[in-house]
């Protein structure tokens, strides 16, 4: 008899890890209190970044998303395939810009580190952005161009996850309001809203920004809360963006569609995903130093999402350690579309036995803050 994982949460973390664990012939179950891919998945810009996203030092988390970005070539074929949906998925490239000669330096130390770690990353000064991409500022002195860095169109991609879970026989009930766990010590039953039964042999927690709730039940902290980030997006016409564009202020992201993705404004608003004057200026204000052609346009879209974001910016990931049958794969903070591939896979190796490196499994151990 197969083995029955309950996973609960649908977003791509949920999804991701309910198709790596059918793929190895396990009975998988999703609850998601909403709709599967309704909170941070579908509203995220898509980024397969972690050069751009992470600057500082080549921590664990920085080689955990590295691993997840160079798996996503071939995962996001096997994604399609089981699904018969097509998405978007661009190599473009990124490009990190600065606007003063004295951040230079800081690019160089920055181009050290990564190089350890096989990147092919390299300083193009101002005249040669140019014909990388025409349209950038000439308030731009200098830019870090990568091209190993991608990006996904996330709502279609969100879509094609759950097709190709449900195409391999996961079964996925959503719109199911607070699940509560009624037991998980001796036996796991799981019970919805209006009183539905779920029982299973493992559970694994992919609950996003909603985890915390979780904290009573398993008598351990939890520390994932809800940041809210805001984002808009262009229609393109006539210009041209090449490359994901970033700075210390964020991002900007062309999509084959012809509009152009730019986020994101963060701040701390409980649950609300109300989109707020505020945060959309904070992107328009400083968007144009990038794109001068910005001025000329409006945003034709705003949308806001909840980022699960833990206390130490680590995901929690892993079993507890006197109840390895319940599992945790939560707080992937704003890089949950590009930890989908790499996180599904791992927490399929933690239910096969394989478990993770050592390193990881110290790094984002559940319990951690216990």
């Amino acid at each position: 008899m197969k083995e029955h994982i309950v996973v609960l949460g649908g977003g791509v973390i949920g999804l991701a890890t309910a198709f790596s664990l059918s793929r190895r012939g396990y009975e998988v179950t999703i609850l998601e209190k909403t709709t599967c891919g309704g909170q941070a998945s579908g509203a995220a810009a898509g980024m397969l970044a972690p050069y751009s996203e992470i600057s500082e030092d080549p921590d664990p988390f920085f080689t955990f998303c590295l691993s997840s970005l160079r798996m996503f070539k071939e995962w996001q074929q096997d994604v399609k395939h089981a699904s018969g949906i097509d998405f978007e998925y661009t190599e473009s490239g990124s490009l990190h810009v600065v606007y003063h000669e004295s951040d230079i330096l800081a690019l160089e130390s920055r181009i050290a580190w990564q190089k350890q770690f096989g990147s092919e990353a390299e300083i193009v000064d101002h005249n040669r952005l140019k014909a990388l991409e025409p349209n950038l500022s000439d308030d731009v002195v200098a830019a870090i161009h990568s091209n190993e860095e991608s990006h996904v169109f996330a709502p279609d991609y969100v879509i094609a996850l759950k097709t190709a879970c449900e195409n391999n026989g996961v079964n996925i009930y959503e719109n199911t309001g607070s699940i509560t766990v009624e037991s998980w010590i001796s036996s796991l039953v799981l019970k919805t809203e209006e009183g539905a039964s779920f029982t299973g042999d493992r559970l694994v927690i992919c609950s996003g920004a909603w985890s915390n709730e979780l904290e009573e039940t398993f008598d351990i902290r939890i520390p994932v809360f809800p940041i809210r980030g805001q984002i808009c997006a262009y229609e393109l016409g006539q210009e041209k963006v090449n490359h994901i564009l970033t700075s210390s202020q964020g991002y900007l992201v062309p999509k084959e569609n012809g509009t152009l993705v730019n986020g994101a404004s963060e701040d701390i608003a409980g649950f609300s995903t109300t989109v707020t004057e505020k945060g959309i200026s904070r992107l328009v204000n400083w968007n144009k130093r990038m794109l001068p052609f910005l001025e000329r346009k409006t945003p034709f879209h705003t949308w806001a999402g909840l980022r699960p974001a833990t206390q130490d910016g680590f995901p929690l990931l892993g079993s507890l350690e006197e109840h390895p049958h319940i599992i945790f794969a939560t707080g992937h903070y704003r890089n949950g579309i590009l930890l989908s591939a790499k996180t599904g896979e791992a927490v399929a190796d933690i239910v096969s036995g394989t478990g993770l490196d050592p390193e990881t499994a110290r790094a984002f151990h559940p319990e951690r803050f216990s």
